[in-house]
């Protein structure tokens, strides 16, 4: 059964009271305002213990936050329906010109939406600074297929790296079907892969030469 979660009504108050609550706590304060990794675990800290109170009761079961640093979640949950929830909590900084972070592996990425009732849910936080206190502003709590390919990117590690080409362009389509933004992605890597082909035949060419001239 479809995820009830991203029903628009769901999702805007999900994204309401994560601000609010984030906003009515201090997590850090003092020069550690400053340093975006000191605020990130913050949060990331703060919502793994208090995520219960912003998803609806009664339709969420089985909270998990007890995931190791390099999994592709920082917490996870079921639903009523037995849908499948891993979410990836990122914080940006609406002060900075530009951030471009990692989401997930490509390969892992596909391997998990092998099974239909998996969602990889991207939770991204904004905030600015001011008076050296954290002010959240927006949240978007959506599944990475609502993010628009326009604002994506790839990045060569391991298999590839989906990565946000800049936090500061968010670009969202609710409307995105799971099946249209995988195909996508599948094109996004065709052409990918064949400049990264040509990228490992000119740097073979360049160390035969230094071979052959040592």
């Amino acid at each position: 059964m479809a995820s009830k979660l991203f029903a628009t009504e769901i999702q805007r108050k999900i994204e309401k009271t994560i601000v609010n609550l984030l906003n009515n706590n201090q997590l850090i304060n003092g020069s550690l305002v400053n340093r975006p990794r000191a605020v990130g675990e913050a949060v990331q800290s703060f919502l793994e213990e208090n995520i219960s109170q912003c998803l609806p009761h009664g339709l969420v079961t089985k909270i998990d936050t007890s995931f190791a640093r390099r999994s592709m979640a920082d917490l996870a949950f079921e639903d009523i329906n037995e849908n499948y929830y891993v979410v990836d909590i990122k914080t940006h900084n609406l002060n900075t010109n530009f951030n471009m972070p990692n989401l997930t592996s490509v390969k892992r990425l596909a391997e998990f939406y092998n099974e239909s009732k998996n969602y990889f849910v991207l939770l991204l936080v904004s905030y600015v600074i001011q008076n050296k206190q954290l002010h959240f502003k927006k949240c978007f709590f959506m599944p990475i297929e609502h993010l628009d390919w326009s604002c994506l990117t790839l990045g060569a590690l391991g298999w590839g790296q989906i990565q946000i080409a800049n936090s500061n362009n968010l670009k969202i389509k609710v409307k995105n079907t799971r099946k249209k933004w995988m195909l996508q992605l599948c094109d996004k890597l065709d052409s990918f892969y064949s400049k990264e082909i040509s990228k490992i035949k000119r740097r073979i060419v360049y160390f035969r030469k230094i071979k052959k001239n040592g």
